[in-house]
């Protein structure tokens, strides 16, 4: 707030693009907060749902929370870097279900040729990271939920290396470079440790005899069609809770 105020001098400018400068604040500082509420409550809908249609992820999921954290409190944020399974589960997430299908509209700045195709000067450019993350030049059996890849030790591992913050292009959540989401590590720490209580503390049943529904849903952040309803049964003591 601070730093804004005296960025945004109110002696020196009255209005910025017919806006005053309170509003431009609050605005922001909005924005900071609310932003990535979204993108990041659907990124974990489809992390649980992913885990809970895959029963060996969750119990490996679990028994790294129980072996690393144990049962008798509960995770923290500084658990969160030992928890190396649970950053492939959300890596996996990601890649599969990436909190915004279409990244940030680009413009070509001059003529160019992009994989054989002609690409005008002022053209608008999309790119699908959806059907990136997909692809089967890239991943091997894309559609499938397998966060062993992001692992060095077990049997997948072809993507150990890749990270989030967009330095491998075929794989970038939030998009890369100077246009990069300002609130990637808001929602990395949001996701993991939302997720890492989850699945600590509770074990999940179904609604009924329900199969989990993976359609996805119309929308900038491609939300599930349909809610994520489980049942919810503590596995700590009582007193964690």
């Amino acid at each position: 707030m601070g730093v804004l105020m005296s960025v945004l001098d109110e002696e020196k400018y009255d209005l910025f693009f017919g806006y005053t400068r309170d509003t431009l604040i609050k605005a922001t500082c909005l924005n900071l907060i609310v932003a990535a509420a979204d993108t990041t409550s659907v990124a974990l809908t489809w992390a649980l749902s992913l885990v809970l249609t895959n029963p060996d992820v969750l119990r490996k999921g679990q028994d790294e929370l129980d072996t690393k954290v144990g049962k008798d409190r509960i995770v923290q944020e500084r658990d969160i870097n030992d928890l190396v399974y649970l950053q492939a589960i959300v890596k996996e997430t990601l890649r599969l279900y990436p909190p915004g299908p279409l990244s940030v509209p680009h413009e070509a700045i001059e003529d160019c040729i992009v994989g054989g195709y002609q690409v005008k000067a002022g053209t608008r450019l999309v790119v699908n990271l959806w059907k990136l993350h997909r692809d089967p030049r890239v991943w091997s059996n894309p559609s499938e939920f397998k966060p062993e890849r992001f692992l060095p030790q077990s049997g997948g591992g072809e993507s150990v290396n890749m990270d989030f913050r967009g330095q491998n292009f075929e794989y970038t959540p939030f998009g890369s470079g100077r246009r990069i989401c300002p609130g990637i590590d808001f929602s990395l720490q949001t996701v993991h440790m939302a997720l890492a209580r989850l699945l600590h503390a509770f074990d999940f049943d179904t609604v009924g005899e329900t199969v989990i529904d993976l359609t996805e849903g119309s929308g900038l952040t491609m939300p599930k069609v349909t809610p994520l309803e489980v049942h919810l049964k503590p596995r700590l003591l009582v007193t964690l809770y």
